[in-house]
């Protein structure tokens, strides 16, 4: 059945019990999809009936295949995450799976329909895309220092480079296997063993027709199409590492991205995989010389104790994976690598992350480039695989975000770049002609041309590879909010923060924290309450620490935040415990204030527990440059050196707040979080933690009674102590969520997680019940979300129709019944199709009523034609759940003309399961005779 295979947007739906390149909504559905879609906005309507019926969007214009998933809201609930059409432009969701799922009844649920990508708008113009309201202007910000070491010149080797192809594999929960394809950049003349440096592109179109503008996602590529070469867009980053001595390989992905749409983490295993099997390869040829390919030989040996992995997008979140799974295996049936791990993964670089499972590796260190302009992964959820990883573990590992101003998504990758890819491409920053923005739009001040955007990109990762692999510190303050820039990267404006390293003891909002004085309140990242949330939803923008997850409220994610009208009264945010500084040069703090003001300042001041109190300094911090439709609520990293706390005789070692007074006339602020900080780079051990991943139990729901199933949550790996996870529940039927802190202790291997499904005899959809789990300390995640899927095992009532009026006097309503044979629990319709009688005169347009003609088929009464020259004019009417029958009717009106007898034929209609095209039932006819 249809719904059988797209189940897994039924699963999508609920996954974020929640609160790409956009098209422009446009009314072009076919006369047959307008059925019953009076009532929805202009460019949606339903197809199918039963089991089969979807809701469908139509853009007008293509949206490329991105990173993002798309997905369908009513207002602010997530429907699900529908199938893209090949054409590019048509969305579609099976709608019952999706509101029944959601403990919803009909198409009262359908309120506010929206699409969205990362955040955004893509239907119509929203919230997110609304014309800018008047701001200070947009200013870039000045160039910072240049810092004494730039990693982004290109070192002393000549590079060799070529390409590989090996047996494509095949990975768990893909059909078509995965090729398994690379090209090569090496050093020429280097000695010795040298370190490898591993791209993997993200999720983009897979294939082309050379010669024309058609792209598609197939797998494998049809006859007369050819492959888009995206491994092939890192060439410029891989040459310059070669140049310094790296051996660089970049990797295809386009069997994963064409078959990810069905995975339920999108990928993210997968991709890892892939990494590890490429990554075996490596190892297995080091050992063996003459197994290797000739690109291979005549580079120089690849030093797998030293591996730098890079990804871009969706391949971004495959190698954070690749290396969670490197240091704790993941489960064997999810796993398409089983063997040895014979390398170690020294740092990771995130190019515009996705981070669907909020999941980031505590013990790599990393870098995550976040696009200023991101189309594609607009809210750059990215962010949090810095802030994911607070707490979490010894905390020693640096993570690093950049934040690169002006850039987009695509253009990391030459193959995804208008003019130098060889497939069509587009810049995936859309503009607007009718609302420009004055931050992204191609021409403005702070937007990078894509050759700039490329070079800053390259000179990031080099930055990562010295600071990771190489181990020079003198690279650090490029990327852990030192505030220096590379040179290389100019005229980029890059702007950094980071956590971990040498950062220790401070106060994170996430904890036990009181706040207290200056209007100062704690807020929520994500919440449904306007009251609690930290971002108003009209504030103009987003922001990258408060991007949402998989709940509408999500517990345990939070900042300070505070608002002011007259400057010198004191914000007091204490910890539950005092803390230490001592040891420490400074206190970082990282503070968000809104795009585009300048000069906020806010006094530094610290209090131990004996009361005394000192100033530290004053920090300035200074919005970055947004809009509406760009993520600039995002932190600056601040530090006030801790001298004057000690002159002034103040317990470092036991601090019980820390106090921040503003000092400029007004203004709005967030704090992130605030933590010791002295300079270098720490050694990183890995710390031995359990991992926990989260499986589906498929069972029948039974016809009565309840029963009681267990989650498959597995649990492995010794750890050296206990850790703590939350897990949330989706309650049976319902929208809601409830939430537990978990223990994991030593030893264990599982998490009891009951989930109760009730058995009935009514037909209805398969009920989805969703578990989302997330670490808080001492853990790791893998899996992140499963459940348990109660099939339906009741078969589908059948719809009769039968005339109860259809021989009328004009003015009455001609009326059918459609009767189901039992009671239903989700909604079945009938429809009628209106088709040419077979003789005599037919009912025209004049003889019904014109608002409900206008209703049914948005056409006028005149001129006066037949009813069945309408193209598709359905009746169709929803028998409600718990119902077996509801009426359908043509209202006709009297006239003063004298005339026969008139008909209409009406035919009854079902849908194709496979193909979604109507299949013809039986014929019925009704009458109207003269009043006079």
């Amino acid at each position: 059945m249809l719904r059988a295979r797209r189940i897994w947007v039924t699963a999508a739906a609920v996954l974020a019990v929640v609160g790409g390149s956009p098209g422009w909504a446009q009314a072009e559905p076919s006369p047959r999809s307008e059925v019953a879609a009076q009532q929805l906005p202009s460019g949606w309507s339903f197809t199918g009936e039963g089991a089969e019926r979807q809701l469908v969007w139509r853009s007008g214009r293509p949206v490329p295949m991105g990173d993002a998933r798309v997905e369908f809201y009513a207002g602010d609930r997530l429907l699900g995450r529908p199938e893209a059409a090949k054409d590019g432009r048509t969305f579609r969701l099976p709608l019952e799976d999706a509101l029944s799922a959601r403990g919803l009844q009909g198409t009262k649920g359908l309120a506010d329909l929206q699409v969205r990508a990362g955040g955004r708008r893509l239907d119509a113009a929203g919230p997110a895309a609304a014309p800018e309201e008047r701001r200070a202007a947009i200013t870039p910000p000045a160039l910072a220092p240049a810092n004494p070491v730039d990693p982004g010149k290109p070192g002393s080797y000549r590079t060799v480079s070529g390409e590989y192809t090996l047996d494509s594999v095949k990975l768990p929960g893909f059909p078509v296997p995965v090729e398994m394809k690379a090209v090569v950049v090496a050093p020429t003349g280097a000695t010795g063993r040298r370190p490898l440096a591993l791209f993997l592109h993200g999720r983009h179109s897979t294939c082309y027709k050379p010669g024309t503008d058609e792209i598609s996602g197939a797998w494998p590529c049809p006859a007369g199409e050819k492959q888009i070469p995206s491994y092939r867009g890192y060439l410029r980053d891989q040459k310059l590492l070669a140049s310094q001595g790296y051996v660089t390989v970049s990797i295809s992905a386009n069997g994963i991205n064409a078959q990810d749409a069905e995975a339920e983490d999108a990928g993210a295993q997968a991709r890892s995989s892939l990494v590890r099997q490429h990554l075996a390869r490596w190892a297995d040829w080091a050992a063996n010389r003459p197994s290797a390919p000739a690109v291979v030989r005549n580079a120089p040996v690849a030093d797998l104790s030293r591996v730098l992995l890079v990804g871009h997008s969706r391949g971004g979140e495959g190698v954070n994976r690749a290396a969670m799974d490197s240091l704790y295996r993941p489960p064997a049936d999810q796993d398409g690598y089983g063997g040895p791990v014979r390398w170690n993964i020294r740092g990771t670089v995130l190019i515009g992350p996705t981070i669907f499972g909020q999941n980031p590796v505590a013990d790599v260190p990393s870098v995550t480039i976040l696009p200023g302009c991101d189309g594609d992964v607009s809210d750059l959820q990215g962010e949090l695989a810095l802030d994911g990883t607070r707490g979490i573990s010894r905390g020693t590992a640096l993570h690093s975000a950049v934040y690169v101003i002006g850039a987009n998504h695509n253009y990391f990758n030459t193959e995804w770049t208008p003019g130098q890819a060889q497939a069509p491409a587009d810049d995936d920053f859309w503009s607007d002609p009718d609302a420009k923005d004055p931050v992204c739009d191609v021409g403005a001040r702070t937007r990078l041309t894509a050759d700039q955007q490329h070079k800053a990109g390259a000179s990031y990762i080099a930055a990562a590879a010295r600071l990771f692999v190489a181990g020079d510190d003198r690279v650090r303050p490029l990327l852990d909010g030192s505030g220096r820039r590379a040179p290389s990267a100019d005229p980029a404006r890059v702007l950094t923060h980071a956590v971990g390293g040498n950062r220790a003891a401070g106060i994170l909002p996430d904890g036990a924290v009181t706040v207290q004085g200056g209007g100062g309140r704690l807020c929520s990242a994500v919440d449904d309450r306007a009251s609690v949330r930290c971002l108003a939803a009209d504030s103009g923008g987003e922001s990258p620490h408060f991007a949402g997850w998989m709940t509408r409220r999500e517990v345990g994610r939070r900042a300070v935040t505070f608002k002011w009208s007259q400057p010198g009264t004191a914000v007091h945010v204490r910890p539950e415990r005092p803390v230490s500084l001592g040891g420490a040069k400074g206190l970082a703090l990282r503070v968000v204030v809104p795009p585009n003001t300048t000069g906020t300042q806010l006094d530094v001041s610290v209090t131990d527990t004996a009361g005394k109190r000192a100033t530290l300094g004053r920090v300035r911090v200074d919005g970055l440059p947004g809009s509406n439709r760009t993520a600039s609520y995002w932190a600056r990293e601040v530090r006030v050196p801790l001298s004057a706390a000690a002159s002034a005789g103040v317990d470092l070692r036991k601090i019980r707040s820390v106090d921040l007074t503003p000092r400029s006339r007004s203004g709005q602020a967030w704090l992130i979080d605030a933590w010791s900080w002295r300079p270098d780079t720490p050694a990183v051990r890995p710390a031995a933690l359990p991992r926990v991943d989260i499986g589906r139990l498929t069972v029948k729901e039974g016809d009565s009674g309840s029963r009681t199933y267990r989650v498959p949550v597995r649990v492995a790996g010794q750890g050296g102590g206990s850790g703590a996870v939350r897990v949330y529940v989706q309650n049976p039927g319902s929208e809601t969520v409830t939430n537990r802190l978990v223990t994991v202790r030593p030893g264990e291997q599982s998490i009891d997680v009951p989930v109760t499904v009730k058995g009935d005899t009514r037909y209805d959809y398969d009920a989805w019940q969703f578990v989302f789990v997330k670490a808080v300390r001492g853990a790791v995640i893998g899996s992140y979300t499963g459940g348990v899927t109660a099939l339906n095992d009741d078969p589908r009532p059948t719809v009769t129709v039968a005339p109860v009026a259809d021989r009328v006097t004009e003015g009455q309503r001609l009326t059918w019944r459609a009767t189901l044979s039992a009671p239903s629990g989700t909604d079945m319709s009938a429809i009628l199709e209106v088709v040419p009688v077979g003789g005599g005169a037919e009912l025209s347009t004049t003889d019904v009523d014109p608002a409900w003609l206008d209703e049914v088929s948005g056409e006028s009464p005149l001129p006066e034609r037949a009813l069945s020259s309408i193209e598709g004019l359905y009746l169709w009417v929803s028998i409600p759940p718990g119902e077996v029958s509801a009426e359908l009717s043509i209202p006709t009106v009297a006239d003063s003309v004298v005339e026969g007898e008139e008909s209409v034929r009406v035919r009854v209609t079902d849908f194709d399961e496979g193909t979604g095209e109507p299949v013809p039932g039986p014929e019925f006819t009704g009458t109207v005779l003269d009043s006079l």
